[in-house]
Protein backbone atom coordinates (compact mmCIF):
# COMPACT_ATOMS: atom_id res chain seq x y z
CA UNK A 1 0.00 0.00 0.00
CA UNK A 2 1.72 3.01 -1.08
CA UNK A 3 1.75 6.23 1.28
CA UNK A 4 -1.65 8.28 -0.06
CA UNK A 5 -3.59 5.19 -0.26
CA UNK A 6 -2.55 4.69 3.33
CA UNK A 7 -4.25 8.04 4.32
CA UNK A 8 -7.60 7.72 5.91
CA UNK A 9 -10.25 10.42 5.46
CA UNK A 10 -14.12 10.91 5.98
CA UNK A 11 -16.81 11.43 3.00
CA UNK A 12 -20.44 12.95 3.26
CA UNK A 13 -23.12 10.98 1.68
CA UNK A 14 -24.14 14.49 -0.21
CA UNK A 15 -20.91 14.85 -2.36
CA UNK A 16 -20.71 11.46 -3.36
CA UNK A 17 -21.43 13.14 -7.02
CA UNK A 18 -19.98 12.37 -10.42
CA UNK A 19 -16.97 14.63 -11.26
CA UNK A 20 -16.35 15.62 -7.68
CA UNK A 21 -13.64 14.03 -5.24
CA UNK A 22 -13.70 15.35 -1.25
CA UNK A 23 -12.27 14.44 1.89
CA UNK A 24 -12.51 15.16 5.39
CA UNK A 25 -9.19 14.15 6.65
CA UNK A 26 -8.62 12.58 10.11
CA UNK A 27 -5.73 13.28 12.62
CA UNK A 28 -4.23 9.96 10.95
CA UNK A 29 -1.71 8.82 8.46
CA UNK A 30 0.70 11.64 8.37
CA UNK A 31 4.42 11.97 9.51
CA UNK A 32 4.23 14.54 12.21
CA UNK A 33 5.40 13.65 16.05
CA UNK A 34 4.26 14.55 19.42
CA UNK A 35 1.00 17.03 20.22
CA UNK A 36 0.79 16.96 16.45
CA UNK A 37 0.86 13.37 15.08
CA UNK A 38 -0.04 12.69 12.69
CA UNK A 39 -1.46 14.28 9.85
CA UNK A 40 -1.18 17.75 10.72
CA UNK A 41 -2.58 20.06 8.22
CA UNK A 42 -1.53 23.64 10.00
CA UNK A 43 1.14 25.59 8.30
CA UNK A 44 -0.03 28.17 11.17
CA UNK A 45 1.00 25.76 13.92
CA UNK A 46 4.70 25.33 15.21
CA UNK A 47 5.09 21.64 13.85
CA UNK A 48 7.99 21.19 11.45
CA UNK A 49 7.22 22.57 8.31
CA UNK A 50 8.44 19.95 6.11
CA UNK A 51 6.22 17.58 8.23
CA UNK A 52 3.50 19.67 7.45
CA UNK A 53 4.49 20.13 3.68
CA UNK A 54 4.50 16.12 3.48
CA UNK A 55 0.94 15.89 5.19
CA UNK A 56 -0.38 18.41 2.42
CA UNK A 57 1.39 16.27 0.12
CA UNK A 58 -0.03 13.44 0.92
CA UNK A 59 -3.81 15.04 1.02
CA UNK A 60 -3.43 16.45 -2.30
CA UNK A 61 -2.48 12.99 -3.40
CA UNK A 62 -5.62 11.39 -1.71
CA UNK A 63 -7.83 14.15 -3.71
CA UNK A 64 -5.96 13.49 -7.40
CA UNK A 65 -3.96 16.94 -7.33
CA UNK A 66 -0.50 18.02 -7.33
CA UNK A 67 0.57 19.37 -4.31
CA UNK A 68 0.67 22.98 -5.23
CA UNK A 69 -2.71 22.84 -6.45
CA UNK A 70 -4.59 22.18 -2.44
CA UNK A 71 -5.24 25.53 -1.76
CA UNK A 72 -5.80 26.10 1.90
CA UNK A 73 -6.58 30.20 2.72
CA UNK A 74 -4.73 31.99 5.51
CA UNK A 75 -7.70 31.77 7.96
CA UNK A 76 -8.86 34.55 10.17
CA UNK A 77 -11.95 33.88 11.63
CA UNK A 78 -13.68 36.42 9.19
CA UNK A 79 -16.80 36.56 7.11
CA UNK A 80 -14.46 36.94 3.82
CA UNK A 81 -14.80 34.67 0.93
CA UNK A 82 -12.65 35.24 -2.66
CA UNK A 83 -13.60 33.02 -6.00
CA UNK A 84 -9.97 31.79 -7.43
CA UNK A 85 -8.80 30.09 -10.54
CA UNK A 86 -5.13 29.54 -10.53
CA UNK A 87 -3.05 28.15 -7.43
CA UNK A 88 -1.15 31.20 -5.54
CA UNK A 89 2.67 30.77 -3.58
CA UNK A 90 2.19 29.70 -0.16
CA UNK A 91 3.54 33.13 0.64
CA UNK A 92 0.71 34.65 -1.34
CA UNK A 93 -2.37 33.19 0.71
CA UNK A 94 -5.46 35.29 -0.02
CA UNK A 95 -6.20 36.20 4.25
CA UNK A 96 -9.88 34.92 3.73
CA UNK A 97 -11.56 32.30 5.06
CA UNK A 98 -13.75 30.69 2.26
CA UNK A 99 -12.71 29.92 -0.89
CA UNK A 100 -14.79 29.28 -4.25
CA UNK A 101 -13.59 28.23 -7.70
CA UNK A 102 -15.15 26.65 -11.24
CA UNK A 103 -11.63 25.34 -12.67
CA UNK A 104 -11.15 22.09 -12.73
CA UNK A 105 -8.19 20.41 -11.04
CA UNK A 106 -8.00 23.02 -8.41
CA UNK A 107 -8.43 21.33 -4.73
CA UNK A 108 -10.18 24.10 -1.88
CA UNK A 109 -9.37 23.31 1.25
CA UNK A 110 -9.76 24.68 4.56
CA UNK A 111 -8.68 24.04 7.94
CA UNK A 112 -10.13 23.74 11.85
CA UNK A 113 -9.46 22.37 14.95
CA UNK A 114 -13.00 22.48 16.69
CA UNK A 115 -14.21 25.13 13.93
CA UNK A 116 -16.79 23.63 11.59
CA UNK A 117 -15.37 22.80 7.83
CA UNK A 118 -17.36 23.26 5.34
CA UNK A 119 -17.83 22.23 1.79
CA UNK A 120 -20.05 22.95 -0.83
CA UNK A 121 -21.14 21.89 -4.64
CA UNK A 122 -23.65 23.31 -7.35
CA UNK A 123 -22.53 20.17 -9.66
CA UNK A 124 -25.09 21.89 -12.46
CA UNK A 125 -23.14 24.91 -12.22
CA UNK A 126 -19.49 23.22 -11.76
CA UNK A 127 -19.06 25.22 -8.87
CA UNK A 128 -17.43 24.56 -5.52
CA UNK A 129 -16.45 26.40 -2.09
CA UNK A 130 -14.62 25.35 1.47
CA UNK A 131 -15.08 27.40 4.58
CA UNK A 132 -13.95 27.61 7.51
CA UNK A 133 -16.54 28.78 10.37
CA UNK A 134 -15.84 28.95 14.32
CA UNK A 135 -18.61 30.87 15.95
CA UNK A 136 -16.95 33.72 14.94
CA UNK A 137 -17.50 33.69 11.24
CA UNK A 138 -20.82 31.80 11.50
CA UNK A 139 -21.95 34.77 12.99
CA UNK A 140 -20.50 37.44 11.02
CA UNK A 141 -21.73 35.63 7.78
CA UNK A 142 -18.84 33.93 6.30
CA UNK A 143 -21.43 30.97 5.19
CA UNK A 144 -23.25 33.09 3.37
CA UNK A 145 -20.46 35.21 1.86
CA UNK A 146 -19.13 31.35 0.27
CA UNK A 147 -22.95 31.44 -1.20
CA UNK A 148 -22.29 35.07 -2.84
CA UNK A 149 -18.96 33.85 -4.01
CA UNK A 150 -20.43 30.92 -5.85
CA UNK A 151 -23.37 32.71 -7.73
CA UNK A 152 -20.63 35.23 -9.01
CA UNK A 153 -19.22 32.47 -10.34
CA UNK A 154 -22.17 30.48 -11.56
CA UNK A 155 -24.12 28.49 -9.28
CA UNK A 156 -27.30 28.77 -7.46
CA UNK A 157 -27.81 28.53 -3.91
CA UNK A 158 -30.94 25.68 -4.56
CA UNK A 159 -28.59 23.58 -6.37
CA UNK A 160 -26.03 24.03 -3.64
CA UNK A 161 -24.89 20.82 -1.53
CA UNK A 162 -23.45 21.57 1.79
CA UNK A 163 -21.29 19.06 4.21
CA UNK A 164 -20.05 19.92 7.66
CA UNK A 165 -17.32 17.90 8.69
CA UNK A 166 -15.64 17.17 12.24
CA UNK A 167 -16.52 19.85 14.36
CA UNK A 168 -16.44 20.36 18.28
CA UNK A 169 -20.15 19.12 19.58
CA UNK A 170 -23.01 20.38 21.93
CA UNK A 171 -21.73 18.24 24.47
CA UNK A 172 -18.23 19.72 24.91
CA UNK A 173 -18.68 23.34 23.75
CA UNK A 174 -19.25 25.13 27.04
CA UNK A 175 -19.40 28.69 27.03
CA UNK A 176 -20.09 32.03 29.44
CA UNK A 177 -22.73 34.07 29.60
CA UNK A 178 -21.12 37.05 27.66
CA UNK A 179 -20.76 34.57 24.46
CA UNK A 180 -24.90 33.79 24.55
CA UNK A 181 -25.31 37.16 25.02
CA UNK A 182 -23.99 38.32 21.69
CA UNK A 183 -25.84 35.93 20.06
CA UNK A 184 -29.03 37.02 21.62
CA UNK A 185 -28.47 40.44 20.89
CA UNK A 186 -28.27 39.79 17.55
CA UNK A 187 -31.34 37.65 17.19
CA UNK A 188 -33.44 36.19 19.93
CA UNK A 189 -34.15 32.83 18.06
CA UNK A 190 -30.61 31.84 18.85
CA UNK A 191 -31.64 31.67 22.57
CA UNK A 192 -32.61 28.19 21.22
CA UNK A 193 -28.44 26.80 20.56
CA UNK A 194 -28.04 27.17 24.09
CA UNK A 195 -28.50 24.55 26.80
CA UNK A 196 -27.62 25.33 30.30
CA UNK A 197 -24.39 23.89 31.32
CA UNK A 198 -23.36 22.51 35.01
CA UNK A 199 -22.06 25.99 35.86
CA UNK A 200 -24.01 28.25 37.05
CA UNK A 201 -24.57 30.98 33.77
CA UNK A 202 -22.99 29.04 31.39
CA UNK A 203 -24.07 26.63 28.01
CA UNK A 204 -23.87 24.36 26.32
CA UNK A 205 -23.54 26.06 22.30
CA UNK A 206 -24.33 23.89 19.45
CA UNK A 207 -21.92 24.91 17.04
CA UNK A 208 -22.93 22.37 14.07
CA UNK A 209 -26.76 22.95 14.76
CA UNK A 210 -26.22 27.09 14.34
CA UNK A 211 -23.88 26.03 11.01
CA UNK A 212 -26.75 24.15 9.56
CA UNK A 213 -29.10 26.60 10.53
CA UNK A 214 -27.77 29.78 9.02
CA UNK A 215 -27.13 27.57 5.47
CA UNK A 216 -30.65 26.64 5.06
CA UNK A 217 -32.13 29.87 5.87
CA UNK A 218 -29.44 30.55 3.30
CA UNK A 219 -31.32 28.78 0.45
CA UNK A 220 -28.87 25.81 0.24
CA UNK A 221 -30.63 22.22 -0.80
CA UNK A 222 -29.17 20.00 1.24
CA UNK A 223 -27.31 20.14 4.60
CA UNK A 224 -25.71 17.45 5.51
CA UNK A 225 -23.56 17.51 9.22
CA UNK A 226 -20.72 14.22 9.98
CA UNK A 227 -21.81 14.79 13.41
CA UNK A 228 -18.20 13.89 14.87
CA UNK A 229 -17.13 15.94 17.80
CA UNK A 230 -13.88 16.89 17.73
CA UNK A 231 -13.10 16.97 21.29
CA UNK A 232 -14.30 13.99 22.27
CA UNK A 233 -12.44 12.04 19.47
CA UNK A 234 -8.90 12.76 20.09
CA UNK A 235 -7.15 9.33 18.03
CA UNK A 236 -9.00 10.73 15.25
CA UNK A 237 -9.20 14.64 15.80
CA UNK A 238 -7.50 17.43 16.41
CA UNK A 239 -9.02 20.06 19.44
CA UNK A 240 -7.81 23.29 20.29
CA UNK A 241 -10.18 23.45 23.34
CA UNK A 242 -8.51 19.97 24.60
CA UNK A 243 -5.16 21.32 23.70
CA UNK A 244 -6.26 23.96 26.05
CA UNK A 245 -7.47 21.78 28.53
CA UNK A 246 -4.55 19.71 28.79
CA UNK A 247 -2.20 22.45 28.95
CA UNK A 248 -0.64 21.46 25.33
CA UNK A 249 1.27 24.92 24.17
CA UNK A 250 -0.07 23.75 20.58
CA UNK A 251 -2.61 21.82 18.40
CA UNK A 252 -2.83 20.30 14.97
CA UNK A 253 -4.87 21.52 12.40
CA UNK A 254 -7.53 18.95 10.34
CA UNK A 255 -7.94 19.49 6.73
CA UNK A 256 -11.00 19.19 4.79
CA UNK A 257 -10.67 19.82 0.69
CA UNK A 258 -13.00 18.92 -2.68
CA UNK A 259 -11.89 19.43 -6.35
CA UNK A 260 -13.84 19.19 -9.74
CA UNK A 261 -12.63 16.63 -12.29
Amino acid sequence: MSDDQAVPFLSARSLALPGLRHAFFTRQGGVSAGIYASLNGGAGSRDIAGAVAENRARMARCLGVKPAHLLVPFQIHSAEAVVVNAPWAQDARPRVDAIVTATPGLALGVTGADCGTILFADMQAGVIGAAHAGWGGALGGVLEATLDAMEQAGARRADTVTALGPTIGPMSYEVGPEFRERFVAASADYHSFFLPAARAAHHMFDLPAFIGMRLTRAGVSSFENLALDTYADDKRFFSYRRSVHRKEDDYGRLVAGLVLG
